[in-house]
């Protein structure tokens, strides 16, 4: 009869003192994507000059285009896989007023012949 209350309280106090973190880790978590997913070879794609249809079609619909700044488009993506740390990718695509792409900053470099123009 002892032994079975031994059996009992010993993982019950060591579930107490580590915390439910044991627990958190047994619970499958699901991979949460979110935003716009892009690759180094569509940004590769991009040139000086091209209009904001030519990049919609390389790199897909932007996450946000702010009202006060539509000649600014945002490409976040945001991958959490499983229990681990969450990844955040920027791309940030300028356009001048008509419309022509100028710059692109964020987590994806441009290519080396981004300032050679449109095919």
């Amino acid at each position: 009869m002892q032994l079975r209350k031994w059996l009992v309280a010993v993982p019950l106090a060591l579930t107490m003192l580590t915390g439910c973190s044991l627990l958190e880790k047994l619970v499958y978590r699901i991979d949460i994507n979110q935003g716009n997913y892009v690759e180094q070879s569509a940004v590769n794609q991009l040139k000086f000059g091209m209009t904001k249809e030519q990049v919609r079609f390389v790199l897909g619909s932007p996450m946000l285009i702010e009202n006060g700044y539509p000649n600014t488009w945002y490409y976040i993506y945001y991958h959490t896989e499983g229990h681990n740390a969450p990844i955040q990718k920027n791309l940030f695509a300028d356009f001048n007023d008509q419309g022509r792409l100028v710059k692109i900053t964020g987590d994806f470099p441009a290519s080396s012949d981004f300032f050679e123009g449109i095919n």
